[in-house]
């Protein structure tokens, strides 16, 4: 069996929510939820945290993720690519892998089993460099425009189309699928070859439910503590003590920001 890096990109600048990948959702910190799926899948020799943040760095290793090197600020802005930090991890550690997966924090509600699944996926597909989490475009790009002075043009060229995309129903549009956060599997080999996380042949994975739902915005904290509540989505079984969430709301301006305060009151 080829052996499997599991990699949680964690950096602590986000922008359109601060600290997110350690902000509590019923109970524990948000990344708490990815490493516990992870280590549940028992499919890692090692789960790494990518962070430059020494406090993001002692949550995960209260969750029992491993921590080893922290990432340079460089590979840490907003625009930073994801190869700079994939292949800063994959230099710093002593072994080699012959496969990585890429588990976001912002996908609560991705399970064990979700990553089992495109596990045997990946691994029955032959010829391809990476799988990749999908899920059914519901916002179209055929319906897309882009906006020019004062006028707006189709994102994508319609001209050779009988009726074109925008002017159709939307059950009657080939079907378009948008990648989500929930995952991301690949050789390693191709890091190094092509300089890209994902290589040249890359394969979906279809996500099912809330698999691939994502926080990347304040809403989005809203909608997953509601989804929760509601008995709507359920999360990752937690099997560590929750994080002295205090630790947490030291560094953050809790009592100048309405959302924080709200997010801190849930605990």
């Amino acid at each position: 069996m080829p052996t499997l890096l599991g990699l949680i990109p964690a950096r602590a600048g986000s922008k359109r929510v601060p600290a997110k990948n350690i902000l509590p959702l019923s109970g524990h910190p948000l990344i708490a939820y990815t490493i516990s799926s992870a280590k549940a899948s028992g499919l890692f020799d090692k789960i790494v945290i990518s962070t430059d943040s020494e406090l993001i760095r002692k949550v995960g290793i209260h969750y029992g993720a491993e921590v080893p090197f922290l990432r340079p600020a460089k590979f840490a802005t907003s625009t930073s690519p994801d190869i700079q930090w994939i292949k800063h991890a994959l230099s710093e550690l002593d072994e080699d892998y012959d496969a990585f997966a890429i588990l976001r924090p912002t996908s609560p509600f991705r399970t064990a089993d979700t990553i089992k699944r495109a596990w045997r996926e990946f691994l029955r597909k032959r010829r391809i460099d990476s799988i990749r989490a999908v899920e059914l475009c519901h916002e179209h790009p055929g319906k897309m425009w882009i906006v020019r002075g004062e006028t707006m043009r189709p994102l994508l060229d319609q001209s050779h189309l009988k009726v074109a995309w925008h002017a159709r129903q939307y059950q009657a549009l080939p079907k378009v699928y948008v990648q989500n956060s929930c995952l991301e599997i690949a050789w390693t080999k191709v890091v190094w070859k092509y300089n890209t996380r994902e290589g040249k042949v890359v394969a979906p994975f279809f996500t099912r439910g809330t698999e691939g739902f994502s926080i990347d915005y304040k809403h989005d904290f809203y909608l997953a503590d509601l989804l929760v509540k509601t008995g709507e989505a359920s999360l990752p079984k937690v099997r560590r003590k929750p994080f002295d969430i205090k630790l947490i709301m030291k560094s953050l301006p809790v009592d100048r920001d309405p959302f924080l305060r709200w997010i801190f009151s849930q605990v």
